[in-house]
Formats: C-alpha cells, structure tokens, sequence
C-alpha cells in the first residue's frame, strides 16, 4: 500500500489523474524498465477502477518469471542465525507459517494465541482467513519481543513496513554470503520462506487443500505449483539426518527442529528423519 500510494502521488504530481493519456504517455515515457512502467501502469489502473475511469493499460514486453527455487532448511537457519534478534523472530515466523512479508507486519498482538501456539494473520491480497499452528520456540521468541518493547494487545506486533523487512533481509543475506564467500546464498529471497513452507507443508501431508487453506490463498490454481516443486525437490535421491527416542520430551523437541514422524519400532523406540 505505502508503495501503491508513492506511485499514485508521482503520477498526480506529473499529470492529470482523470487524463488517461496524459498519464500513458508519462509513464512510457520514463527512462525506467518495462517491469516498473508495468507497475505503474497497474496502479494508475487501479486508481481508475476506484474512480469508475474507463482505461485500457498499456502493454508491455516483460521478461519471463523467475523460476522458484526452493532454499534448504538448512540455509534458511543460518540467515536467521545471522540476524538480530527481532529480525531472527521475523524471519522465524515467515519460516514456520508462510506468511507474506506483509501479514508479518499487519499481525497484531490480539492475533496471537499463546496458550495454543496459534496465529491468526490478517490475510492480504484479499484471500482466506486461516488459523497458523507455531512452534512452542517461536510463541517464546515473539513473547520475548512483546514484553521487551512494552507492545499492548492492539500494537502492531512488528514496526516499520514489509519494504524494510526485505532491505534487512537482503543486508543480513548478503553479509553472509560475503562472509563464507558462497555467492549462491544471495539467491534466496525472503518470499523464498512462504515457498519452503508451503513445499514442506505438501511433502509432509500431500493434502494440497491444506496447503492452499494455510496460504490463504483464494484459488487453488495458485496453490498447484507446490505439487511440482515438491515433486521435483524429492526426485533425486534424499539424504536424511535420522534421530531416535524413547522419551516423549524429546520427541517433541525432535518435531519442532523440523523432524517428522517415521514409525516406532517394537520395543518402543520412535523414529524421526530430516532431510539434510
């Protein structure tokens, strides 16, 4: 939205807003890629829907998407490991419920319940409402947060804006990657996060309605690629990390580090894996 209300201002300090080719021809004239004048293109026509505007957009030539690349657990942790504390919690809760950058920083305190480990996001781009199951980790961290910045029941859990969220990612991401000098860490981007935990989400139930409940997403035309990303994650030969316990603490420890249930052997010995 900050981004949207930015793009509109420019426009309307450069053009007539109720003049649609004046605007056009502004916008194609800019010294900027295809990819922004799209973007400013979609918001005036956003503008123009809302003020009942007849606009037809401007087409451009946009360069194919990038493919998703799934980043390993692994990797996701030492980014987090990387970061401050309340970037470490943001980045946290992005890995274990998906939510887009932008529902972390709508999330009230009210959205959290502590007592069942639940949050309750408010969805964006219009989707479904959905209730998010966390670890009993991460209700710790985003309480400690809470109480260290004095935050009441209706604050904004996080400050600042999902544009800042993804400046520091990007910061944190790229210090490491220079630090262990592995260029490939700045592939990962930090919707790459809502990715991971959607792919692991079908691997783990291959329930794809599941996994489209817990996006929030409104079709589930946008949930399918999920099927093929984890198909052709699980093509090639896993290799796994593999625990064993007795103990039920333990076997509670052993899911919230991301563990899953394999089976329990007769003489009661639970077995768990994870993919390295």
């Amino acid at each position: 939205m900050k981004t949207e209300n930015w793009i509109l201002g420019k426009l309307d300090r450069n053009t007539d807003l109720n003049n649609t080719d004046e605007v056009t021809e502004f916008i194609m004239n800019q010294p900027i890629s295809d990819i922004y004048k799209a973007q400013l293109a979609q918001v005036y026509s956003k503008y123009c829907r809302y003020k009942n505007i007849p606009y037809t957009k401007p087409k451009f030539k946009l360069p194919p998407s990038r493919p998703i690349r799934i980043p390993t657990e692994e990797r996701i942790n030492m980014i987090i490991a990387e970061s401050g504390k309340v970037l470490a919690t943001k980045l946290t809760l992005s890995k274990e419920t998906g939510l887009r950058p932008i529902e972390v920083h709508t999330l009230k305190v009210k959205d959290i319940d502590f007592d069942q480990c639940l949050v309750y996001p408010t969805t964006a781009k219009r989707g479904s409402s959905r209730t998010v199951k966390i670890s009993n980790n991460l209700a710790s961290l985003l309480r400690t947060h809470i109480v260290r910045y004095n935050l009441k029941e209706n604050d904004n859990v996080f400050r600042g804006s999902k544009d800042h969220y993804g400046d520091a990612f990007r910061e944190v991401r790229d210090r490491l990657a220079n630090k262990l000098e592995d260029p490939s860490i700045k592939t990962v981007r930090l919707y790459d996060l809502r990715h991971f935990y959607a792919t692991m989400l079908y691997h783990k139930t291959k329930d794809i309605l599941l996994v489209k409940r817990q996006l929030g997403h409104k079709s589930i035309n946008n949930t399918l690629i999920y099927i093929d990303l984890e198909a052709t994650l699980y093509n090639t030969k896993d290799e796994w990390t593999c625990r064993a316990t007795s103990n039920d603490d333990e076997a509670t420890k052993l899911v919230e580090c991301g563990f899953e249930y394999v089976t329990t052997t007769p003489n009661g010995l639970m077995l768990f894996r994870k993919r390295k």
